[in-house]
């Protein structure tokens, strides 16, 4: 049944479709692979006790000849954030560790709509609130390809479920590179998309108020194939144009790649992933140039003034009266909330505006270079409790090491996250593939190239040891 687990999601589903295999032999061989390595990773944190009752269900239907999903009896995992009817969905929080929903979040309705079954949830941050997937309720998930390493944050354990064949894809979230960072930690695929595309209704902490700028639901998976097939399903879209289509329409393109945006250094390692990239497509027909994108550079500080005291509001109504169940992380932020001198209302609504005015300037310089290559960010996956990271002889915090993932939520563009190179560790790199709004067909045809040409996902030694 090894092989069952490698498959990709759009595979796995033809199989099922075709009764090469059923969801009961399917299902039955990613519990095995849990069972054997969930233990080591603590990825999964809840599993869905009717899973084998609902594979049963879905192979009569197949067995039937009625009319299936597009991924019909799939085992698909969600991200402990994101409600689930039934199934407990703890946001990583000690408050909320037996909170079980009443329904489901509208983008897993839509999955189960296609006829894929949910296997469980994944471990996360706390409230979603840094780049590991540690918390007080399940603790930490360990990187398939170093157990010393996180495997990024928020969205780790949906990273590491996926990279280590306990899942064949999921759903994670994404505001400051939730989804991005775990992939290229775990060197899988994850796309952000442009917000509003995908439902983002019923997660915990809410896209509400000044969030709904860029907090979004989007899949991971090992392959970029399965992030479309599951992008058609969270849309209600189908695309009538295989990748090779696509990049055809937009051959001769400009594509602007960069690895320095000012903020922070990366490894050698980091910009040899992005510059490998940037020469598949030229190979591809589009035309390259080294050139970091306007304003870029302003992210990380404008992703601070727009959404950090936010996150302090939120966590404050959470944990009135009971801050003393706060993990590590929301404690400290918690604790030096107030340290410095706070923005007024004059001085948010400014940095909004000034935001919108910026965004406006990069999207009239991305008619013309619709496709922009980036590191996802300084370094590849980081010890467990790191603080500060060094790259190119430059010592920074973890969240601003990350500042090229969170430019592109400040600015509310569609990106793909694939597997481009390895550090000398042997640790997955990822890149960004950045498009214009609502340009995700592109940015994932775009993937599929670099994906196809330098490898993608690679196995994790422990799945096969």
């Amino acid at each position: 049944m090894t092989e069952l687990i490698v498959e990709s999601l759009t595979k796995l589903a033809g199989l099922i479709r075709t009764r090469r295999t059923s969801p009961v032999e399917v299902a039955e061989a990613y519990l095995r692979q849990i069972q054997k390595l969930n233990p080591t990773l603590n990825a999964i944190v809840t599993l869905a006790p009717d899973l084998m009752a609902k594979a049963k269900e879905a192979e009569a239907r197949v067995m039937s000849g009625k009319s299936l999903g597009a991924l019909h009896g799939v085992p698909i995992t969600i991200k402990d954030t994101l409600e689930t009817a039934g199934l407990r969905t703890t946001s990583g929080s000690a408050i909320r560790a037996s909170f079980v929903p009443e329904r489901d979040a509208p983008a897993v309705a839509r999955l189960k709509a296609a006829g894929a079954i949910i296997l469980g949830k994944t471990n996360a941050a706390e409230m979603a609130m840094d780049y590991t997937a540690d918390n007080p309720v399940f603790g930490r998930t360990n990187n398939p390809y170093d157990l010393s390493r996180t495997s990024g944050g928020s969205s780790g354990g949906e990273a590491a479920a996926i990279a280590s064949c306990m899942s064949p894809a999921g759903l994670g979230s994404d505001l400051a590179g939730s989804i991005r960072i775990p992939a290229h930690f775990c060197g899988i695929a994850g796309l952000k998309s442009t917000t509003g595309r995908i439902p983002g209704e019923h997660q915990f902490p809410p896209s509400t108020g000044p969030y709904s700028l860029g907090a979004v639901i989007g899949p991971m998976a090992r392959r970029v194939e399965d992030l479309q097939t599951l992008y058609a399903v969270l849309t209600n879209e189908r695309s009538s144009s295989s990748f090779s289509e696509t990049l055809t329409r937009v051959k001769g393109s400009r594509v602007a790649w960069y690895a320095d945006d000012g903020v922070a250094p990366v490894t050698e390692e980091t910009r040899s992933a992005v510059e490998a990239a940037a020469r598949v497509l030229a190979e591809a027909g589009m035309v390259i140039e080294e050139h970091c994108p306007p304003h870029v550079e302003l992210g990380h500080d404008l992703w601070l003034k727009l959404f950090s005291r936010a996150s302090v509001v939120q966590l404050r109504a959470v944990y009135a009266g009971r801050e003393q169940e706060a993990g590590d992380f929301v404690s400290r932020r918690l604790a030096t909330a107030d340290q410095g001198v706070p923005q007024t209302l004059d001085e948010y609504i400014a940095v909004w505006m000034e935001r919108d005015r910026l965004r406006t300037e990069l999207l009239q310089w991305l008619e013309t270079t619709p496709l922009i290559i980036a590191p996802v960010g300084a370094t590849p996956a980081f010890k467990h409790d790191t603080e500060k990271v060094t790259a190119a002889g430059r010592t920074m915090s973890t969240f601003r090491a990350f500042s090229y993932a969170q430019a592109f939520s400040v600015f509310d563009l569609p990106v793909v996250t694939v597997a481009a190179g390895n550090s000398k560790e042997g640790l997955p790199i990822g890149v960004q593939i950045v498009g214009r709004p609502a340009a995700e067909e592109i940015v994932l045809a775009a993937a599929s190239v670099v994906e196809e040409a330098l490898g993608g996902w690679q196995m994790p030694a422990l799945v096969v040891s």
